[in-house]
Formats: structure tokens, C-alpha cells, sequence
């Protein structure tokens, strides 16, 4: 069983209570407003025309040539690996640890490596950028440059929203079959419950894919609220700038902890500490959960607070 953030059930089992503040994710806890859903949404399979609006309006947002929706970004995670003949696959590591598992259940030969040039020669190769959890990031050149060197280049790209410069998607017209994007809309948009992600790549490559996938592989709200969402540039804009901002006050607030700044990107900041587990339990005692890792006794990631309400708790926290 890999481990995630999110895990609020041990949280409650470990200390209780219910009025958790959920730090341990990189989503948005201040999310979109949600539009009225027509009741035919609910009850009603959704329509072809209705999920190719929202691919037009995904590939428009994040300046692709066309995107595939499914049901967060962890269901293409689980697709990739059937794309292609198992072989050797590189993956940047410390990342998100369901890729090596998704890949291994598929027969592929997994290296876990700490840099691009590491990468050469892999049959497959996965970078997420910015990275989760230590914050690296791939500048396009690079990628593009890695991208002659393996079979295949996924790139995810979970937590670029907010710094949309990083993103390759405007350039894969040019790059053929070979690199895939994958794109998460529930942690930008902070409705991660929603299940919606996407697949940008070209059209071979998402023809498999959507084969793979099957029908239906996003339901009718996700749908309806994704397309209109998607487009809400004037939203999109704010929440990058505010999230900017945000980003550097958590630094402030840990920095008075004396935690040492690891990395991280506008939804979440890897942080240092003494003693990660004290430091967990510390803001555990408040309601605050976090998320720790078992490779590394002193790093603890934290997610930004969605109100003021929730800064100052975090500030009580981190000062008792």
C-alpha cells in the first residue's frame, strides 16, 4: 500500500476529532465556486459532444493542441504504463510514489534516479515538474533535450498551474507521439473530490489512451463544472497571484519555527524540521495534519491555509 496525503481517517484514528484543517494535500483549500449543475447532470449518463467541449476548453486553457479528460490525473497514471511494451523505466525520484508501483504491476523495469542525465537510454521516463515533494523544477529545454534521448517522456504536470512558464503543453505540436502531459484539475482548482484530470500528448497517443480508458471515463458534474472552470481565466489569474503571495507567508510562518525551507511550488512547501514526527504531532495536537515522509526523518510538507481563520490556527500551532 503506498502512502499519500490526504489521510485524514489516520489522522481521526491517531487523535481524533473533526474539525481537521488538511494540510497534508497540495490542493487549494480556498477552491472554485461551484456552478448550478442542471438535475439532468446527476441522472444522466454524460454526452459525447458534452466531454469534447470540455477537452476543446482544457486544451485551450493549458495551450495544448487537444487533451483527453479522465477521472484525475492518477487514472492516466494507472494507463501509461499499457502504452508501451515493458522495458526500462527511469523516474525522478523522491516523487509520487504510484508511478513505480503502477509501472512495476505492468512488468516495466524500474530505476529510480535523481537527475535528467540519469534518464538517458530508458525506454520510459517519467519527470514531474515542479516536482512533489521537493520542489525541483525543468526548464523546457531540458525536457525537450531529454526527450530525443528516451522512448517515451511523461511529464507530469500536477502542480504547474500556478506557474503556468513551466509547462511544456504550448510546445507538443512540435514533439511528435513520444511525450505525454498529464494535468490535474482538482489541485489547482481545489475540488480534488471531483476526480478529473487530463492527458495532453498527440492524437495517436490519446486515440490508445481513450481506447484504454473506455467510456464514460469522467462523469457528468465533473464535466460540467471542469468546462466551466477551465475557461474562468479572470479566476485563474487571481488565484496564481494569490497562491504566489501565500506561498512566501507560509515560508515566513515556518521560518519563526525555525524549519529550513526544502522546496516546493505555490500549493505546497517542503519544509526541514528538527524532528518531522515531533513536528507533525506538534500541529496534530491543533488539528492540523501533515504529511511526512519515510525516507526522510526531518521533511514535512505542508499545503497552504485557505483562510485567515485557518493561518492563524496554523500560527497558534506552530508557536505552542
Amino acid at each position: 500500500m503506498q502512502h499519500h496525503g490526504g489521510d485524514l481517517d489516520r489522522a481521526q484514528a491517531l487523535y481524533g476529532r473533526a474539525d481537521w484543517i488538511d494540510l497534508s494535500t497540495g490542493i487549494n483549500r480556498a477552491p472554485y465556486p461551484l456552478p448550478e449543475i442542471a438535475q439532468e447532470v446527476w441522472a444522466c449518463l454524460p454526452m459525447a459532444k458534452d466531454i469534447a467541449t470540455l477537452e476543446r476548453v482544457a486544451a485551450r486553457a493549458y495551450g495544448a493542441p487537444c487533451a483527453l479528460a479522465l477521472s484525475g490525473a492518477q487514472a492516466a497514471v494507472q494507463l501509461i504504463p499499457r502504452l508501451d511494451v515493458p522495458g526500462r523505466a527511469a523516474v525522478l525520484s523522491p516523487s509520487y510514489n504510484e508511478y513505480a508501483a503502477a509501472l512495476a504491476g505492468q512488468g516495466w523495469q524500474v530505476t529510480h534516479v535523481r537527475d535528467l542525465d540519469a534518464m538517458a537510454g530508458a525506454d520510459l521516463a517519467i519527470v514531474v515538474n515542479p516536482n512533489n515533494p521537493d520542489g525541483r523544477v525543468f526548464a523546457t529545454t531540458a525536457l525537450k533535450d531529454l526527450a530525443q534521448d528516451v522512448g517515451r517522456l511523461v511529464i507530469d504536470e500536477s502542480f504547474v498551474d500556478a506557474v503556468p512558464a513551466l509547462s511544456l503543453a504550448p510546445e507538443l505540436a512540435g514533439l511528435g507521439e513520444r511525450v505525454v502531459i498529464l494535468r490535474s484539475f482538482g489541485k489547482f482548482y481545489g475540488l480534488a473530490g471531483l476526480r478529473l484530470g487530463f492527458v495532453l500528448a498527440g492524437p495517436e497517443t490519446l486515440a490508445r489512451l481513450r481506447l484504454l480508458a473506455g467510456p464514460w471515463a469522467v462523469s457528468g458534474p465533473a464535466v460540467a463544472i471542469g468546462s466551466v472552470a477551465l475557461a474562468d481565466t479572470a479566476w485563474r489569474e487571481a488565484t496564481i497571484q494569490r497562491l504566489t503571495t501565500e506561498a512566501t507567508r507560509l515560508d515566513a510562518f515556518t521560518a519563526h519555527a525555525g524549519w529550513a525551507l526544502v522546496g516546493g511550488c505555490a500549493l505546497f512547501r517542503t519544509f526541514a524540521t528538527p524532528d518531522a514526527a515531533q513536528s507533525q504531532h506538534q500541529l496534530a495536537c491543533h488539528g492540523i495534519w501533515s504529511r511526512r515522509f519515510s525516507y526522510d526523518a526531518h521533511w514535512l510538507r505542508l499545503g497552504l491555509p485557505g483562510t485567515e481563520a485557518e493561518w492563524a490556527r496554523l500560527k497558534k500551532a506552530l508557536i505552542d
